[in-house]
């Protein structure tokens, strides 16, 4: 519903921007700005992050044009020159040259000698895990973005809720190749997933871990390779548990955890990228589910990308927040909505873990009382 006028004594009541705010748009304090130094220095570098902003969609775009025009693959094995790249490419030489600039811009690329080669952002692009995957996809969530306004009114049926049909149960998960598409995504991307959240949390005192949601296995491997002893779960749909590599002290049980109740036995429960996939009801049963299925002061393991909350953050907030809209099947939640839900489903000693890199995961410990 749309927010009506504010009228007559409403207005009066409003309040207004902060000072700082205020100062802002005023045209005269940048135009003062402009002349005492320090002022200037701050105004400009304000300027160019605004300017980031309003380009973003753009820089986003090249970027995936080199990605599907193979342009870093081909730098990765040497140095090429403008031309030789446009004719691989089958792209005018004119328009590789402004594609190449961008590069260089976004540095992912830099020119020397007539040539252009590879930078280490570039060559980590093509390394970090996932990246590359989630840049090619990104076309569907690119169109469903088309119309922004009518995207967030709710007017369109965004392409990506179809992507990943499985995610709305283990009905969608029929498709086999479809399945492993997703797999091959969520395991690309969860190495690093696994390396923070263990770099987070210890597992010491642990003797029987089980990975709901899981996939092929992808946290589970890190995890056995960190602690060789310990008993290990697998507990997804039988179309994406079908994937899994063996693993020493691993047993793969099939089912859908919307749908089946959780196997027993575990005395911790991992949740690695799943609760953001997911509305709040599914969260709050699948949440009640792991209670449950724990023993006695049993811990619970949740490892996902957060919203900021009250500081929002640049990548949760604008892009997990946003892909997750488009999906229709889940939100990014703040450390302290994912709390709340726990508190609700019976379990204390809730503590929230921020990552170092919040666009990789942060991460929620809780245990279900012992008494």
């Amino acid at each position: 519903m749309a927010d009506l006028p504010v009228t007559g004594p409403e207005r009066a009541r409003r309040p207004g921007p902060g000072w700082l705010t205020r100062i802002a748009m005023s045209p005269r304090f940048h135009t003062i700005a402009e002349r005492i130094p320090g002022l200037r220095l701050k105004s400009r570098a304000e300027g160019r992050a605004l300017f980031d902003v309003v380009q973003g969609f753009v820089q986003s775009q090249a970027l995936l044009a080199l990605v599907e025009l193979q342009v870093l693959h081909r730098l990765a094995e040497g140095p090429l020159g403008t031309a030789a790249l446009a004719h691989g490419a089958e792209v005018p030489t004119d328009r590789m040259a402004i594609l190449l600039q961008a590069g260089a811009a976004m540095r992912l690329l830099r020119h020397a000698r007539g040539l252009w080669h590879l930078t280490p952002r570039g060559g980590a692009f093509l390394t970090v895990p996932g990246l590359e995957a989630m840049v090619r996809h990104h076309d569907v969530l690119y169109r469903d973005l088309s119309d922004p306004v009518a995207f967030f009114r709710g007017q369109t049926q965004p392409q990506l809720a179809g992507f990943w049909p499985y995610v709305f149960g283990a009905g969608g998960a029929a498709d086999p190749a479809l399945a492993a598409r997703y797999s091959r995504l969520m395991a690309d991307s969860q190495a690093l997933v696994a390396a923070d959240t263990l770099r987070l949390v210890s597992l010491s005192g642990t003797n029987h871990l089980m990975d709901v949601g899981g996939g092929t296995g992808a946290f589970l491997r890190s995890v056995a390779a960190e602690y060789p002893g310990l008993r290990l779960t697998l507990f997804d749909l039988p179309a994406v548990v079908a994937g899994a590599a063996p693993l020493p002290n691993l047993t793969v049980q099939a089912g859908s955890f919307r749908d089946d109740p959780l196997p027993q036995g575990a005395d911790m429960i991992s949740l690695i990228r799943v609760l953001y996939d997911h509305t709040d009801a599914t969260v709050a049963a699948l949440l009640g589910a792991a209670f449950r299925a724990l023993p006695p002061g049993g811990r619970l393991l949740i490892s996902e990308p957060m919203s900021g909350g009250a500081r929002p953050d640049p990548a949760t907030d604008v892009y997990f927040a946003v892909y997750t809209l488009a999906m229709q099947t889940g939100r990014t939640r703040s450390a302290d909505e994912i709390s709340a839900l726990l508190a609700a489903s019976g379990f204390a000693t809730i503590r929230p873990q921020a990552g170092a890199r919040p666009f990789v995961t942060s991460v929620i410990t809780a245990q279900k009382p012992a008494g």
